[in-house]
């Protein structure tokens, strides 16, 4: 299954051409409580080659808790988060799943930075769940 996605304004397009994400997680980090507004994001991640965006991005980047440079993109005129660029892992674009257009069958497979997660949080008891930064995923899914 290809993907494609658009901001809420329809602004930022994307055309996703894997078959398959990499991988589907839950991010529980603090930058990502912000980033959704007080719960968890929801990302899916995909091979830099397989990933084309059109459109005015925005960028913010930090250093993250994992000690790499993250960038936040987000639509440049109504601000719906759109992708997150690790430095350590140039090879991926992890998108958010909000941002990519239903029907799609991206399913988180995992739960990480669960360590940062608030005390009300429900995290599944089905995912795997990293206290902290998981491993790197393979490049093939």
């Amino acid at each position: 299954m290809a993907y494609t996605g658009s901001c809420a304004c329809g602004a930022v397009t994307a055309t996703i051409t894997a078959e398959a994400p990499i991988a589907v997680r839950q991010c529980w980090c603090r930058q990502c409580q912000q980033l959704a507004g007080g719960s968890h994001s929801t990302n899916a991640m995909f091979l830099t080659e397989d990933v084309t965006i059109t459109g005015p991005l925005g960028t913010h980047a930090y250093t993250a808790a994992s000690g790499n440079t993250l960038t936040q993109s987000f639509c440049g005129h109504c601000g719906t988060p759109v992708m997150g660029q690790v430095s350590a892992r140039p090879q991926f674009r992890t998108l958010r799943v909000g941002f990519i257009t239903p029907p799609h069958d991206l399913v988180p497979q995992m739960a990480i930075w669960t360590d940062d997660a608030p005390a009300w949080a429900v995290i599944p008891e089905h995912l795997e769940r990293h206290g902290r930064q998981p491993p790197p995923p393979p490049t093939k899914a």
